[in-house]
């Protein structure tokens, strides 16, 4: 059982989807980048591995089985495209916070989000949607859930729903300094994919941007 967050799995995500996993890690007191030509060759050296024939071939079998899942309910994955925008041009340049999670789903091919985690109200947990809720996505969009879908709540709000996206209250900001990344597994994804993703995300806080790991984890129904 994880000690450094607070946080659980529903009941109802046990039933629906037992054995699959979600992963968490955090890192507090980040600051923005300043090494730019640094984080130009570590993308750089992290693009090469993922580009390798052996390691490009998993990612894209992870993808492509993200992609059935969303498609499942209606919706379209963005990681195929993020993919093939990767491979031919690389990883892109938003901010650190944003960047490493780019990094982290690219490498791994798993899905990543990542949240400023002093903007969470209270305990979160995993769980799934009754049919017709509803919840405000990023730039002010209103989700409208299907029976079934896996959301992340807090004690307030629904801040991600997996096939739609992220709310705006949890958004990265400039001001950001204590970074949570989540992924998502979907059945028929090994739970080690996220821990290796969440590792390129933690890593790439710390190491670029002078953050603390907090702690990693990956949860599995009936393991909290």
């Amino acid at each position: 059982m994880a000690t450094w967050i607070d946080f659980s799995i529903s009941s109802a995500y046990e039933v629906k989807y037992p054995g699959v996993a979600f992963g968490l890690t955090l890192i507090s007191d980040c600051q923005p980048l300043s090494d730019s030509t640094g984080f130009d060759q570590y993308k750089r050296n992290l693009l090469r591995r993922m580009r390798k024939r052996e390691t490009l071939a998993g990612i894209s079998q992870r993808i492509d089985i993200y992609d059935r899942f969303f498609q499942s309910f209606g919706f379209e994955c963005p990681l195929p495209q993020h993919l093939k925008r990767t491979i031919q041009s690389g990883f892109p340049r938003y901010n650190l916070m944003v960047d490493a999670h780019f990094m982290a789903e690219m490498c791994a091919g798993i899905l990543v989000a990542v949240t400023d985690f002093d903007r969470i109200e209270g305990r979160f947990m995993l769980d799934v949607a009754q049919g017709g809720e509803t919840s405000v996505g990023m730039g002010g969009r209103q989700f409208i859930m299907t029976e079934g879908e896996i959301v992340l709540r807090d004690e307030k709000d629904i801040i991600c729903v997996l096939c739609q996206g992220a709310d705006e209250k949890t958004k990265v900001r400039d001001d950001t300094r204590n970074v949570l990344f989540y992924s998502y597994a979907v059945p028929g994804i090994d739970g080690i994919y996220l821990k290796e993703g969440l590792t390129v995300a933690a890593q790439t806080m710390a190491q670029l941007g002078g953050g603390n790991i907090k702690g990693l984890d990956i949860f599995v129904t009936g393991s909290i």
